[in-house]
């Protein structure tokens, strides 16, 4: 019975981190003023492809994830596929019915809230879900994979600003080859997000190490 209480929470915790991931992204397209690292990249790639962005960021997870396959599987859970399947699809959604639907008409103040709500759901969100401990998204998997490899060397925020600076690259390249302004995919958005995304994600680690206790989450592991 306390199996199921613990798994019940942490999966609690994981659908939580992947709805606030999924509007993160959302409300950095909203924002206009870049998206984050992740997100850039796989934009510029469904603008060159003519994609839609959740069909590639289902594609560019798959990809990523057979790497971490064969390399540290241990990071693979129920929680990874529910990532890598429903980020982008939220993201469209929430894109759509916001200026489809609801045809909002909003200035710069309101972008800017966007884009301090984008950052905060972002790195809360990837916080939760590391904390639930139900598998990381591939992407995500990046950084804990560098500084396990560099033996401590490379902590995990460091390594998360290497592999979101390099998803940056990418992304600028085939948005300028799909005949996008780079500012589709990158801006004070996409930078503020590549330098503040690792180390808000570790403070909000510790937060929640203190509020969920460490047999909480993984009592049941």
């Amino acid at each position: 019975m306390a199996e199921n209480k613990h798994w019940g929470r942490r999966t609690g915790l994981m659908l939580l981190g992947i709805l606030l991931i999924g509007l993160c992204v959302a409300f950095y397209r909203l924002a206009a003023f870049g998206v984050d690292a992740f997100t850039g990249m796989n934009l510029g790639i469904s603008l060159f492809l003519g994609w839609s962005f959740g069909n590639w960021q289902l594609v560019a997870n798959i990809l990523i994830l057979i790497v971490v396959f064969f390399t540290v599987r241990k990071y693979i859970g129920f929680g990874t596929l529910v990532n890598m399947v429903c980020v982008g699809y939220i993201a469209d959604f929430v894109c759509w019915l916001v200026q489809d639907k609801a045809q909002w008409e909003y200035g710069m103040p309101m972008r800017i809230v966007f884009l301090v709500i984008a950052q905060f759901f972002a790195s809360l969100g990837v916080a939760l879900y590391m904390k639930a401990d139900m598998g990381l998204s591939p992407y995500d998997s990046v950084a804990p994979i560098i500084e396990k490899i560099s033996k401590g060397k490379i902590p995990f925020q460091y390594a998360r600003i290497g592999s979101d600076i390099t998803a940056i690259i990418i992304g600028i390249v085939f948005c300028l080859l799909s005949g996008n302004k780079i500012w589709v995919v990158v801006g004070i958005g996409t930078v503020t997000n590549a330098f503040l995304n690792g180390p808000l994600i570790k403070w909000f680690g510790k937060y929640l190490d203190k509020w969920i206790p460490e047999g909480d989450a993984h009592a049941d592991s």
